[in-house]
């Protein structure tokens, strides 16, 4: 079964700050594989991020966090981003932040 890909204003506005353009063509091609079985893709998180998932992309650099929705056959991606612990712009960070407001 094929899902389709939702991308949320967030996801696409984290998404332009990648200014390389093959970065951007990886993450895009990442993306795209969670069209089949998102759900057995990547790990679940916990805490703030509990219901979503999380894959990693371009080596251990970034992440994609997303959200699989069964009933609507849809992949919800809410985040793109560089996985730099401990820095303000870790993409869990940025995340935690935006669904705490």
């Amino acid at each position: 079964m094929e899902y389709q890909i939702e991308i949320t204003p967030l996801a696409i506005e984290l998404l332009s700050k990648v200014k390389d353009k093959r970065e951007q063509q990886g993450l895009a091609k990442r993306i795209e594989q969670l069209k089949f079985q998102p759900d057995k893709q990547g790990k679940a998180l916990s805490g703030g991020l509990k219901g979503y998932r999380s894959i990693r992309a371009l080596g251990q650099r970034y992440r994609i966090v997303y959200r699989v929705d069964k009933d609507k056959i849809i992949v919800v991606i809410v985040g793109v981003g560089i996985r730099k612990e401990g820095d303000k712009k870790d993409i869990y960070n940025i995340l935690n932040k935006f669904f705490s407001d």
